[in-house]
This record gives C-alpha cells, structure tokens and sequence, in this order.
C-alpha cells in the first residue's frame, strides 16, 4: 500500500515538472496583466525633417537682399555727416585708378570722424566758384585740399592734413621737418607730372578736348547751356 501511495505521488510530481511553463499560468503575469491592459499601438504623425542649413540660406537670402540698401543708406548717411561737419576738402580725380585707392581708404577711415568733404573734379559738377575758385585744369597738375577756413593746401601737405583727419597723421608726419619736406615734395611732383602715363590715360590736352565735346554735346541736347 505504502509502495502504491509513493507511485501515484510521483507519477503527479513527474507530469508537474514535464509540464511546459506559460506566462499565462504565472501569477506576476496575471497580475500585471489585470492591472495594466495591452492597448493598441496608437500611430504618430511624422516630424519634418528641417535642416539648419536651410534656415541659414534663407537667412543669407535675405540678408544679401538688404545690403545693398543698407550700405547705400550707410553711405548717404556718412556722405551727410561729412557734407555738415567737414574740416577739410579734398579734391580728388575721379578718374584717376590709383588715385582712388587712397580715395576709398581715406572715405572708409572718414566714416569715423566725418571730417573729410569729398569733392570729384572729374564730375561734370564740379564748380570751381564752390572751391575757390581752382579750375578742372589746376588741380589736375597736383592734388589739392581747402581747409575749413578757405585756406587751400597742396602736395605733400595736403596729404599729410589729410591724414590727420582720419587718425593717421603719423604716416607723414616727418614730412613736416627738413630736408624731409623739399625731398618728399619733389619725389610727389613727378609722380604728379607722369601720373597720366603711368595710369595709362592721354595727355591733359587731349581729356580737357573730350571733357569740353562732351559738354557741348549735353548742352546741345538740354539746350541754353553755356560752355
């Protein structure tokens, strides 16, 4: 009998531990299951993809669009400032390649103290009873600047006034001092006698003859205009 109870005992032992194991049967399953229901998958919108690039682009785009009238504005406004406050004129030729380099420097430096009066001989209007009296001709030979207070200044010095007006009067400021002076003066005036040649331009002669047909040919056209 006691053989018999043994035997049923470990034939019930032998089907438990045979049996496969399933979630469905664990307890912490059932559990978490009852408490916290499977819910369906629930679909997301898709995000758009921006990349930064683009909005710098589009920045860049815009920026670009504006420069040009900002720096136009920029420009004005510094041309105002130089036009009230001036302390001296410069008298430059327009035309002139090399030239305009110390222009465009001197223009850009002058931003920050507005002080400089920028005046184009080359214009076609260039009035020399606005710049005591010196004729496209004279200051073709040579530069030449009008302090404030009617005084006119020319080579080296003019320069060197110059200069000082936008902070750089140490550049020449030697040339104030002999024999400095003299010897900078005649190295300037023959770069001032050669200057067309050397910038590739005709004779004087011949830019006063196309200066005087061009005025001609405009007052012809708009007509009562004295040459």
């Amino acid at each position: 009998m006691a053989l018999r109870v043994a035997a049923i005992a470990g034939a019930c032992i032998g089907r438990q531990r045979t049996t496969p194991f399933s979630l469905s049967s664990s307890p912490f399953f059932m559990v978490r299951s009852h408490h916290f229901p499977s819910q369906p998958l629930q679909r997301f919108a898709s995000i758009p993809n921006y990349k930064p690039g683009f909005k710098n682009q589009i920045r860049a785009i815009q920026e670009a669009t504006a420069d040009p009238i900002t720096s136009q504005k920029g420009k004005e406004d510094d041309e105002q400032k130089s036009q009230q406050n001036w302390k001296i004129k410069m008298l430059y030729d327009g035309d002139c390649p090399l030239c305009m380099r110390e222009v465009d420097m001197l223009r850009e430096r002058n931003k920050q103290f507005g002080t400089i009066k920028f005046v184009d001989i080359s214009s076609d209007d260039y009035s020399p009873e606005e710049n005591q009296g010196l004729d496209y001709t004279t200051v073709m030979g040579r530069i030449h600047a009008i302090l404030s207070d009617g005084t006119v200044v020319t080579d080296v010095e003019a320069f060197r006034k110059l200069y000082e007006q936008v902070g750089l009067g140490w550049v020449y400021a030697i040339t104030k001092y002999e024999p400095i002076a003299t010897i900078a003066d005649s190295i300037y005036g023959v770069w001032a006698k050669y200057r067309l040649q050397i910038t590739g331009r005709p004779p004087l002669e011949e830019i006063l003859e196309t200066r005087k047909k061009n005025k001609a040919d405009t007052c012809n056209d708009k007509g009562n205009c004295k040459i």
